[in-house]
């Protein structure tokens, strides 16, 4: 089994502290994604993990084992990095096997390993090329062959698709996932790329300045976000903030003046105790936005530039005060610069947030 826990899990640099009490429960065979901007500690959360970085506090644990103090080959990790330290003198079928023939694995079994592998990966035909002779994909199936190889309890990787286009990202995204299928392994894959987190996870962890925001499934995260940064990071594009301030709170929930917005006024079924006065903000997704008179609040927005592709636009446009605001479309070959378009917002799929980002329910 290959279950890992994080239990208060600290890391500090001399009196700076960037990790803040991480705790985490991952289930054998699960795919946790940890997504964030950069610098929010992601990276070094999975370097504790592996080993490669120290904890400052808490405990690491994996298939019910502290792991603080072990070595990182006696883990039974295996990581992916986003460079993909391939030796270049090296064929492919040299650097699958090299670290299994450096720690004296049996001849016969190593070769069984590289070429189910090799067979995993589809890349069989490449085994007597060396790097410089492989595509960027190419060098990155090796490079997650090579931790095939070694039969881990835990694959790791580090941003491995960042140095590839974008065609090739999404071709490599689709290998991982059917990989992770294929193989059952307990996976966790760090990224800034909030698409990725989407298309791969079971489990998003969401972080920021080295605390954990949010954990969930995609679309729990998508469709329930627990605060204002959840809520802007997870969805592309991002969700739209509209500024607002609370004039009335009934049974039905709280009423909201759309500031800038004569007349614009909602009503959130929201439970939450908000005094009269309050600033927050609304949150509404692009795709949220229907037609005039749909909803439950109108606005009056003018268009700046609208993205058509194909079956669906991107309207990037701005509402009273200058504040932007991007809505979606479908097939809105009309939309044209300067033009005012009103669409409508519906209380049922509208957000709100108080002034400090947390969400009010």
């Amino acid at each position: 089994m290959a279950e890992l826990s994080l239990n208060n899990v600290v890391k500090r640099y001399g009196a700076l502290e960037v990790i803040h009490g991480a705790n985490l429960e991952i289930a054998d065979g699960e795919f946790v994604v940890f997504v964030g901007p950069s610098g929010c500690g992601k990276s070094t959360l999975l370097r504790m993990i592996a080993g490669l970085e120290d904890i400052s506090g808490g405990e690491i644990s994996i298939g019910g084992k502290v792991v603080n103090d072990a070595e990182p080959t006696e883990r039974g990790i295996a990581m992916v990095f986003q460079s993909y330290a391939l030796y270049p003198h090296m064929t492919v079928e040299e650097n699958l096997s090299f670290g299994l023939r450096m720690n004296g694995n049996p001849k016969a079994d190593t070769e069984q390993r590289v070429r189910r592998a090799a067979d995993i990966l589809q890349i069989n035909e490449l085994m007597q090329r060396r790097p410089k002779q492989l595509s960027g994909g190419q060098r990155q199936r090796v490079a997650i062959g090579r931790a095939i190889v070694r039969q881990p309890r835990v694959f790791l990787f580090d941003e491995p698709l960042s140095n590839l286009d974008a065609e090739l990202r999404v071709q490599m995204r689709v290998e991982i996932s059917r990989l992770h299928k294929q193989l059952g392994t307990t996976m966790i894959y760090v990224t800034h790329d909030q698409t990725e987190a989407m298309t791969l996870a079971d489990k998003i962890v969401v972080l920021r300045a080295g605390n954990i925001e949010q954990v969930g499934a995609p679309l729990d995260l998508y469709d329930d976000p627990a605060n204002r940064f959840v809520a802007g990071f997870v969805g592309s594009p991002k969700m739209n903030f509209l500024p607002g301030k609370v004039i009335a709170q009934g049974a039905g929930g709280v009423t909201v003046q759309v500031s800038n917005e004569a007349g614009a006024t909602i009503t959130l079924p929201v439970s939450s105790t908000v005094a009269v006065g309050s600033e927050v903000a609304l949150g509404v997704r692009p795709e949220h936005f229907g037609d005039a008179g749909s909803g439950d609040a109108d606005l009056t927005v003018e268009i700046d530039v609208a993205e058509h592709l194909g079956n669906t636009s991107y309207v990037y446009a701005r509402m009273a005060g200058d504040i932007p605001l991007i809505i979606e479309r479908p097939e809105s070959r009309h939309s044209t610069h300067q033009q005012q378009l009103t669409v409508s917002i519906v209380a049922a799929r509208t957000f709100l947030f108080d002034s400090a980002g947390a969400r009010l329910r």
